[in-house]
């Protein structure tokens, strides 16, 4: 095998690779991206000594795609994120980018992904304090009624 065969087949794989890569994304994968996006966003905000009395005024938040509460709590974030009581706060880069991320997020989930997502729980608590409670299907229950 000659060099330039080598070399052909080599740049042929990378292409082959680069190509896989470049495939779009799903609603799904989409919304799992930008949640982490929103969580890593939100996350310097209370680090950042900069918009650290900012993130007082944030209400918690802990995004779970498979949790149909969401799409209140998404839109109930973006109401306090247009709302910020100082000018201050509201021309943060920081918080400029997290209102603007979760406002994608809401677009997605509410109108682009409407009805190819599937929701596993409705627990809104759990989007406030990140305890999720574990999911039992009627049958579950029942045998734990029972048994009690």
């Amino acid at each position: 095998m000659s060099a330039q065969t080598r070399l052909a087949s080599f740049i042929f794989i990378l292409g082959l690779i680069w190509f896989a890569c470049c495939a779009p994304p799903t609603c799904y994968s989409r919304t799992l991206e930008l949640c982490k996006e929103v969580m890593n966003t939100l996350d310097k905000i209370h680090k950042s000594s900069r918009t650290k009395t900012c993130a007082e005024f944030l209400p918690k938040m802990f995004l779970d795609v498979h949790n149909s509460c969401i799409t209140s709590k998404l839109r109930d974030f973006l109401y306090v994120t247009e709302n910020l009581p100082t000018e201050y706060c509201r021309e943060r880069p920081r918080i400029r980018l997290l209102k603007r991320r979760v406002q994608i997020l809401y677009t997605i989930i509410s109108r682009i992904c409407y009805r190819d997502l599937v929701f596993h729980t409705n627990d809104c608590e759990a989007l406030e304090t990140g305890n999720i409670s574990p999911r039992y299907t009627e049958d579950r229950l029942e045998h734990l009624i029972e048994d009690a």
